[in-house]
């Protein structure tokens, strides 16, 4: 595999971005409306909002994405990092581009001025917590959530 470059998303990106968001929605057994996907990825291109997305590429071919966003938080004056949905694609993973994609998270949020970044995974999917426990800390919180 070549060089990976990482980068934001454009509006020219859609036709990469889709498919591996789908798949990402996929690996957690989850589907969503066509409204909501579409709107988020408009979010992610309006400068006025606070979500943001890169794709890693290689070889002209999107191979992974990251989705993040910044918000307030009452535990700091500075922004946080919200790192809500990553996904290589199968024939990529090991190859270090999710901790690519995590480290531009890293880079792009401080220059933003975030204090934090921060995310969830499942349980089971023990290959990513492999990584996350190499890059960042486990801090022993458990959630909970009740849809409205």
């Amino acid at each position: 595999m070549s060089q990976i470059q990482i980068r934001q998303v454009s509006a020219d990106d859609h036709a990469a971005w889709w498919p591996l968001w789908q798949a990402y929605l996929s690996f957690y057994n989850s589907e969503l409306p066509e409204a909501v996907s579409q709107s988020t990825w408009q979010r992610m291109l309006d400068p006025s909002e606070t979500t943001h997305s890169a794709l890693a590429w290689a070889d002209g071919k999107a191979v992974g994405m990251v989705n993040f966003i910044y918000h307030r938080s009452n535990w700091s004056i500075e922004n946080s990092c919200y790192l809500q949905d990553l996904l290589v694609v199968p024939e990529t993973r090991g190859t270090g581009v999710g901790r690519q994609l995590i480290e531009f998270v890293y880079a792009t949020a401080k220059a933003d001025g975030c204090c934090k970044v921060h995310w969830l995974t499942h349980e089971t999917n023990a290959t990513a917590i492999q990584l996350y426990e190499r890059i960042a800390e486990r801090p022993g919180l458990i959630q909970f959530r009740k849809a409205l």
